[in-house]
């Protein structure tokens, strides 16, 4: 029989799915949740410094999915839905439990209030920023600004008493340690933490920063003297992004006060010329 009338091999079925690429967003936030999540045992087997290096770790990986979907065109609904619930976990239960484990317990049923308080304020924080995303914000600047403080970098500011205390046990430095950890200081921090997550005050995003062809060679600079402080001593450098964090605040809100007169203004002008026209 000829070549050509032999019987050709049947067709390998081709597979059907979702690719690996359309994935690894989904999977990189998995494993910042169970990252995230472990610090509770960590803290539950008195690791507290480990337990806040796992939630670093944790945020680390939550800044990197959203942008390796976006670069991947990975993005989708679900893993918007997953990414907060995760956060929520990683940064709003997670930070809570582990600061109650290392200061608040003592104080029993009154010492879990704080907590009780954090934890919902994210929930709520979270819930606000899902709904925003189904609504187009009132100005084109606006996209540049977080309505109130996100959900990292409120568990970095959760955590300034722990990251302070581990450093104080690091020096010897007992009274500054004993001071830190004493419930009504680090309570207190959850309570101011959990308000500027739920407020309105408007906090950059850096989704758009442009840096300055002038401050791109001191930036790195700076970067990687942060690195290495990082490295040499993670616990200082948590309490020192925290303080830089605060300080913050009120260049942002004013900037944003800024850039909305400035929209106003334009919008009046831009009113008031289409009446002159009218007429």
């Amino acid at each position: 029989m000829s070549n050509t009338m032999r019987r050709r091999p049947p067709r390998r079925p081709r597979l059907t799915g979702q690719s690996f690429n359309r994935m690894l967003p989904n999977l990189m936030t998995l494993m910042g949740l169970c990252i995230g999540l472990s610090s509770v045992r960590l803290a539950m087997d008195g690791k507290f410094g480990s337990a806040v290096i796992a939630i670093a770790v944790s945020g680390v990986i939550d800044g990197l999915d959203g942008r390796l979907a976006r670069l991947l065109k990975a993005t989708s609904r679900f893993g918007a839905e997953f990414d907060s619930l995760a956060d929520f976990l990683c940064f709003g239960v997670a930070p809570g439990f582990v600061l109650y484990m290392w200061s608040l317990q003592d104080w029993g049923a009154i010492g879990f209030l704080p907590t009780l308080m954090y934890v919902s304020a994210m929930a709520l924080r979270l819930a606000r920023f899902n709904a925003a995303l189904e609504t187009a914000p009132p100005a084109a600047f606006a996209y540049n600004f977080f309505t109130g403080v996100p959900a990292p970098a409120g568990a970095i500011l959760a955590l300034f008493p722990l990251f302070v205390g581990l450093e104080a046990d690091k020096a010897h430095w007992i009274w500054l340690r004993d001071a830190v950890a004493f419930p009504l200081f680090s309570g207190g921090i959850l309570v101011a933490v959990a308000l500027l997550c739920v407020s309105t005050l408007p906090v950059w995003s850096f989704k758009n920063f442009k840096v300055p062809t002038a401050s791109v060679l001191p930036l790195l600079l700076g970067v990687v003297i942060f690195v290495a402080v990082l490295i040499a001593d993670p616990y200082a450098a948590g309490a020192l992004v925290g303080i830089m964090y605060v300080a913050m605040l009120p260049f942002s809100r004013r900037s944003y006060k800024k850039l909305a007169a400035e929209a106003e203004e334009r919008r009046h002008h831009e009113d008031t010329t289409r009446t002159e026209q009218a007429l």
